[in-house]
């Protein structure tokens, strides 16, 4: 069903980002080795202090290259690809890089794969990223079959890219333009991801073959996710919602806010399909976002964290 994690080599593609410092933390604290795999190890070195003497192990490794994915994993126990880009080589990371990943996870005999895709992972998406996710998940179960494939929603966290960049635009700006007003999240906590990644690679016989879905206990359109931060900051914003239109034309501008692909994929909701497994599933319990985004939000405070606290 499952098997001691300590002392276990977790080889971790993609290990030294936002979301994967949070799991090679919550690797090492069950007593793992955690070997941090990524083209740029500049940010991988970050995750060194996170664990004791010899727990980390950095290579540079880039997961389009097949005999640059073979070496990096030479010696696993287990292996975890967090890889993935917003805009960019859809193609190359996530669908030919998942496969190079896998392939090479299941000619080196590892115990353990663990696939982090993302909810809108459909063959027939209309965004390229969406049907690249897609194409990823169908290359890793094909090559190994017992991989577990996880598909969290938008992640939060203190360095996240999301809660963070529309704190700062409502921060400096008295109307906010908003794209996909009324697209729907369901925000997930980035210390819940990591713990059911290492749930998910601690117990392949549990989690083996499944796929699992990983939202937050709340959904937010993101015109009201605008107006939690803003009320969350202290800042009172008019928020205007963006017409299709209009952000048809804003996409195509060269080096714009959101790209033709990104609104595309506000077109659909990002929130868990009914009767998919999820976090509680895999034995962890959602945390409510404004249960712990306050703690760093707050820096976007007119007085940072001498400001007054937010009445409900």
């Amino acid at each position: 069903m499952g098997y001691a994690m300590k002392d276990s080599l977790v080889t971790v593609f993609g290990g030294g980002g936002f979301l994967g410092r949070q799991v090679a933390q919550a690797l090492m604290a069950r007593g793992a080795r955690v070997r941090v795999a990524q083209r740029d190890l500049a940010t991988a070195l970050r995750v060194k202090p996170l664990g004791g003497l010899g727990q980390t192990q950095f290579v540079a490794a880039d997961i389009r290259k097949p005999a640059s994915v073979a070496r990096a994993l030479v010696g696993s126990d287990v292996v975890i690809n967090l890889v993935g880009v917003l805009s960019g080589d859809f193609e190359g990371s996530h669908h030919d890089g998942a496969a190079n990943v896998a392939r090479a996870a299941a000619d080196a005999g590892v115990q353990a794969l663990v696939h982090v895709s993302a909810i809108g992972a459909d063959a027939a998406s209309p965004s390229a990223y969406g049907r690249s996710k897609a194409a990823g998940e169908a290359a890793v179960l094909a090559a190994f079959p017992n991989a577990t494939i996880l598909r969290p929603s938008i992640i939060f966290g203190p360095e996240d890219q999301f809660l963070n960049r529309f704190a700062e635009i409502i921060r400096l700006a008295p109307v906010v333009p908003v794209i996909g007003a009324n697209t729907r999240f369901q925000p997930v906590y980035v210390a819940d991801v990591a713990q059911a990644i290492a749930n998910a690679a601690e117990n392949p016989g549990v989690y083996g073959g499944k796929t699992f879905e990983l939202g937050g206990p709340q959904t937010y359109s993101m015109l009201e996710l605008n107006a939690w931060i803003a009320k969350t900051i202290g800042r009172e914003r008019s928020l205007c919602a963006v017409p299709a239109s209009l952000a048809s034309l804003i996409a195509m501008l060269p080096g714009g806010p959101i790209t033709r692909d990104q609104l595309a994929m506000l077109g659909s909701d990002n929130v868990v399909a009914a009767g998919t497994g999820g976090l509680a599933d895999l034995g962890v319990t959602p945390t409510p976002m404004p249960a712990v985004a306050e703690k760093w939000l707050v820096r976007y405070r007119r007085h940072g964290r001498f400001a007054g606290r937010v009445k409900a």
